[in-house]
């Protein structure tokens, strides 16, 4: 059965979706944010599995979000650096200037995929900048990372007045 769990911990994450780069990449948000994940997708062709992990993280993570909150952080993964900023807008959106076709067997961007599914399930607004970085892997465990923090600082905002 498909589903997530997501508390703020120690950085521990149990993460099964059939695809191992995204089991890594959601491994170091987790570990990054210092979240603890539990995170299972039932098996499916790679771009299902990839939507249903977005969404299942999205869902986990809505809870720990008030509305209107925002985090941000800027992460490096050896030479790569990307900025990702969070807002649970209510208005989901993704603009991201990172293209990263074909990473993980998949003729999508499996990235973008995940972030949308994510967005639209929790309600945020994601902002995704690619600052440096000529290595995918290395480009995309930033943006992960970057992801876990702003995660983790958006679920500490306090509410607006």
């Amino acid at each position: 059965m498909s589903g997530a769990r997501l508390t703020v911990g120690a950085g521990v994450a149990n993460v099964a979706t059939g695809i191992p780069v995204l089991d890594h990449l959601l491994t170091q948000l987790a570990l990054a944010g210092r979240f603890d994940l539990t995170l299972e997708i039932d098996p499916d062709d790679p771009e299902s599995e990839v939507d249903a992990a977005g969404a299942a993280l999205g869902s986990a993570a809505a809870p720990l979000l008030h509305a209107d909150a925002h985090g941000d952080a800027t992460v490096a993964a050896d030479e790569a650096l990307a900025m990702v900023v969070v807002e649970r807008s209510g208005r989901p959106l993704v603009a991201s200037n990172a293209d990263l076709r074909g990473v993980g067997g998949l003729g999508s961007d499996m990235a973008a995929r995940f972030l949308r599914s994510l967005a639209d399930e929790a309600g945020l607004t994601l902002h995704v900048r690619l600052i440096e970085g000529q290595d995918t892997d290395h480009v995309l465990e930033a943006i992960f990372k970057a992801l876990g923090v702003a995660l983790a600082r958006a679920a500490s905002s306090t509410p607006s007045a």
